[in-house]
């Protein structure tokens, strides 16, 4: 589903509401990274041109004939840039208009350098040392390399003595939209979430408003620990209109978690899991988001709609997570389903082929513009 009619009337609900937009607020947290995009060398030409691998599978050839011998693999920096998905969503969210607050580890007790660009734009609180990736970009996908040491610093804890519970309180109780992403990379979100729960949520007064999770890759999590996160996120349910969002190979993990069979891929397979996940995930929408389309379960049924989809990106890190950003817009709006998932697909069609950040006028004039 992605049609002239779809998009003109998408577009119109954007430019109309942008006033709205810069009167909305996010909260989001809790990570942060520093991110060095890089290239694999196939063949090096001379000192200034070469060839690179352009698919995983390329470069998976390459390490396998290793195997017992060794070999130089030579990568070549494309851009350093802040990283992390609470970061990159919550840019998004403030290139798009919105007033945004961040907290998460992105410098202690300095914020480091390249998240200066994102303090202009959003009200930032670190609480520790933010982390490293080194993200190989192919043209199938990427590879992220992490170095996760400061993410321990991350705590309940630290978060009442470095930033203070009433502040986090005040932030928290009146944001439009509340996002908590990288469960994964952050061993005690879900005790954070525990604590918010136990000692913020019960005092919690006023309309519901929205929340965004994403765990974001959990496959080296235990069983236990996603059993755990997820029961977590349906507690939140009681206080928000939940969003967990899925890309396409969290959806398979998390089917797999709760006793279902995934099968091959294919648009009406993520249908059906899309369903079957929803259906035992008690949150108010369930959100899995492909490479070339997206598709959403919540309270007016399954929807799904094709992106703008390019086989040669200019940057695909950060993808998802500007997703992630233009479908909350669209649920703050209180868009249907199928506008929500297009303003997500083209939040992040821009972002990969300009490798920058859309605002509303942007995001209008790509649904006006289509590209073939």
């Amino acid at each position: 589903m992605n049609t002239p009619e779809l998009r003109e009337q998408t577009a119109t609900a954007l430019q109309t509401n942008a006033a709205r937009v810069n009167s909305m607020t996010a909260f989001v947290g809790l990570d942060g990274f520093v991110d060095e995009i890089l290239h694999v060398v196939d063949k090096r030409e001379s000192a200034t041109k070469y060839t690179r691998l352009a698919t995983i599978s390329l470069f998976a050839e390459r390490l396998a004939g290793a195997a017992g011998r060794s070999t130089n693999i030579e990568l070549v920096s494309q851009m350093v840039k802040l990283g992390g998905n609470g970061p990159l969503m919550a840019n998004a969210l403030a290139s798009i208009g919105l007033r945004v607050t961040y907290l998460g580890n992105l410098g202690y007790p300095n914020l480091h350098p390249v998240f200066f660009d994102f303090a202009k734009r959003a009200e930032v609180h670190t609480i520790a040392e933010p982390g490293y990736t080194d993200a190989y970009e192919f043209e199938d996908g990427k590879i992220m390399a992490g170095k996760h040491q400061s993410l321990k610093e991350v705590t309940w804890e630290n978060i009442k003595s470095r930033y203070g519970l009433e502040n986090f309180i005040e932030k928290f109780s009146r944001a439009d939209l509340v996002g908590f992403v990288n469960w994964t990379m952050l061993t005690y979100t879900s005790d954070i979430w525990s604590a918010v729960l136990a000692e913020v949520c019960p005092k919690l007064k006023g309309p519901r408003r929205k929340m965004f999770v994403d765990l974001a890759d959990p496959e080296k999590r235990t069983a236990e620990d996603i059993s755990r996160a997820l029961k977590l996120i349906v507690e939140f349910q009681k206080y928000f209109d939940v969003i967990l969002g899925l890309n396409e190979k969290e959806s398979y993990e998390i089917a797999r978690n709760l006793g279902l069979t995934p099968g091959k891929s294919s648009p009406e397979t993520l249908t059906k899991l899309c369903t079957d996940i929803h259906q035992r995930i008690k949150v108010e929408t369930l959100l899995v988001h492909p490479t070339a389309y997206a598709l959403a379960s919540g309270p007016d049924g399954v929807t799904l709609v094709e992106g703008p989809f390019t086989p040669k990106p200019l940057i695909t890190t950060g993808a998802g997570d500007h997703f992630n950003s233009g479908f909350c817009l669209g649920k703050l709006l209180g868009l249907p389903t199928a506008q929500c998932l297009l303003t997500g697909v083209s939040t992040s069609g821009f972002y990969v082929r300009t490798a920058k950040s859309p605002d509303v006028t942007d995001l209008a004039g790509l649904m006006r513009n289509w590209p073939s």
